[in-house]
């Protein structure tokens, strides 16, 4: 189903906000899958991304009535999703073992290798990232913030977002690289 319809939306949304369980339950289903691809993306396990969809199901629904008409629903509810991985992120304060680097590792990377890793598993690779990493590679590069952003909604210096984004993607590329080795060791 189209998360945009605005037939199918817009009267679900009022009757939501009238506080009616059915309709609350059916925007839940349908934006589930929605959500929790979102979710999971912040997170290392599943249980983190159902409480981290959870929450933020419940902000949508107490703050309904933030949502304006002429706005995207998918797309408010998804800076919701967004902001609530950020606010647990930010009161899980033991991943603050972030550091500055100087320069970021160069080395090159066949894109053929790349081309060989299937989106589930670099799905999979960047839920290995530490959360630090992990939450600087997806709002830099999922959902397009930039650094100074980065620092704000983090707490963190725009250095120190830029060096976290370094070595996220250090770390992408040499579990890359293992992920290819391993796909091909069995060969020769």
């Amino acid at each position: 189903m189209n998360l945009e319809n605005k037939n199918i939306l817009d009267p679900l949304i009022k009757e939501c906000k009238k506080g009616d369980r059915k309709a609350q339950k059916k925007l839940y289903m349908l934006f589930f899958p929605y959500a929790k691809s979102i979710c999971l993306r912040y997170t290392k396990s599943e249980d983190e991304a159902m409480e981290i969809l959870n929450d933020g199901f419940l902000k949508i629904f107490t703050k309904l009535d933030q949502h304006l008409p002429n706005q995207s629903f998918k797309a408010w509810a998804r800076r919701i999703f967004v902001n609530t991985a950020i606010d647990q992120y930010r009161r899980n304060t033991n991943h603050r073992h972030t550091l500055e680097i100087e320069k970021a590792d160069t080395e090159f990377i066949d894109p053929e290798v790349i081309d060989r890793v299937s989106a589930e598993e670099i799905l999979r690779i960047v839920g290995n990232l530490s959360p630090a990493y992990r939450m600087v590679f997806n709002l830099y590069v999922v959902e397009g913030y930039n650094h100074k952003e980065i620092g704000k909604k983090l707490g963190i210096s725009e250095g120190t977002s830029k060096s976290n984004l370094a070595k996220a993607r250090m770390k992408l590329k040499k579990m890359i690289v293992e992920l290819n080795k391993e796909d091909f060791s069995h060969y020769g």
